[in-house]
């Protein structure tokens, strides 16, 4: 019973996530993963649990969600929320 109702519950949901074909191997297909990304600001390594990247089921290649990585910049980012 538990299996068809998880089916149901996965049909149910709408597809708007297509699969991207890999940049890097051009086998493997990107999916959608939460991972902890690091950066460095200054001599300070920055680390942020569950960021958004696009990851290779295949080669491992990993692509980072650009408006995430532009939205964590912006917290980073000394001068935000400072009047000019």
């Amino acid at each position: 019973m538990r299996q068809t109702s998880k089916k149901l519950d996965h049909a149910a949901q709408p597809a708007t996530i297509t699969q991207v074909l890999c940049p890097e191997c051009q086998t493997g297909k990107m999916h959608l993963q939460h991972l902890t990304y690091f950066t460095w600001l200054n001599d300070e390594l920055i680390t942020a649990p569950n960021f958004p990247a696009w990851v290779c089921d295949v080669c491992g290649k990993r692509a980072y969600d650009p408006r995430a990585v532009q939205w964590l910049n912006t917290l980073l980012n000394p001068d935000t929320g400072k009047k000019s």
